[in-house]
């Protein structure tokens, strides 16, 4: 008796993803749905009990993609692939990666084998409650400006706004910045963050992690009272707009800041608010919808 489950993997990148789960449900096909917040996508994944009825299904399907396309339905990169019909709860593991996101710096899920290269730094994190797993086009590039910069000598104290997973925290911690502080709006991301941070190997002790809200953190709460050298903000466009002041006095003079979370037909108008109270723009990216910057406080 076969013991495996046969799965074909969609990913849906369609702006209402009710229409894809009607569509499949309308073709009487065995198949379950995960959404990926972060990341904005949803996956659908089909079931069958042989590989040549997944086969079947895949091809289907791929006949139908033009006309559901018509219709507003958006699938690509149709994958099929196996697994134990016990592990048939755990699919969704399917559709996490390694992600190399400089040639030092790398994210990866517990469940996955890596292979580490020479000067590598390994920040592992799992999908969960909180936002943060570095798939996230906002994510990646703070991670990206906290690699760039642990090489200057002259950044070393880094606060980390809106904390979510931790991931921030944890890869600043593990490349060397010397007085880390964190916080969070939701006392389950707290918590979380800690975990996660225990989990790579690391003292949660040594990050200054707290709950609290943007406009209520103060920098009484740490050593660092003239403002951090580097600070990541990545909090949603209007939020971070609404406390751009607050926000600057966490940033030292000559200090760094991260701006993300930030969709790019709003960037210029939002950021350009940031820049009337001192900023200098040092470089900036776009992925998607989203579009990231990072700032020198002159």
């Amino acid at each position: 008796m076969d013991d495996l489950l046969y799965c074909c993997k969609l990913i849906d990148t369609s702006e209402n993803s009710e229409l894809a789960v009607e569509l499949l449900m309308a073709l009487e096909l065995d198949f379950s749905s995960w959404e990926d917040r972060e990341g904005g996508v949803n996956y659908h994944t089909i079931f069958a009990t042989t590989e040549e009825e997944i086969q079947q299904k895949k091809q289907f399907i791929e006949e139908l993609l033009p006309i559901w396309h018509e219709l507003g339905v958006n699938i690509s990169d149709l994958e099929t692939f196996s697994i134990k019909k016990e592990d048939w709860t755990e699919v969704w593991k399917k559709y996490f990666n390694v992600i190399e996101v400089t040639k030092r710096l790398v994210i990866k899920p517990q469940w996955l084998d890596y292979k580490q290269k020479e000067g590598q730094i390994i920040v592992e994190i799992d999908p969960g409650m909180s936002f943060g797993t570095g798939q996230h086009a906002t994510t990646n590039f703070c991670l990206k400006m906290i690699d760039k910069l642990a090489k200057d000598a002259k950044v070393k104290t880094f606060l980390d706004a809106g904390s979510g997973s931790g991931i921030l925290s944890i890869a600043a911690m593990k490349l060397e910045y010397s007085d880390i502080h964190a916080f969070d709006i939701e006392e389950d991301s707290v918590r979380i963050a800690k975990e996660n941070i225990e989990k790579n190997g690391l003292n949660a002790n040594n990050v200054n992690m707290i709950c609290s809200d943007l406009a209520n953190y103060s920098l009484k709460n740490t050593n660092q009272e003239d403002g951090f050298d580097l600070v990541a903000a990545n909090i949603l466009g209007h939020v971070l707009v609404a406390n751009r002041e607050k926000i600057m006095s966490f940033v030292k003079k000559g200090g760094y800041l991260i701006l993300a979370g930030i969709l790019e037909t709003q960037f210029e108008e939002f950021t350009g608010q940031f820049v009337k109270l001192g900023l200098e723009k040092i470089c900036d990216f776009t992925e998607k919808e989203w579009k990231s910057g990072l700032y020198k406080k002159i």
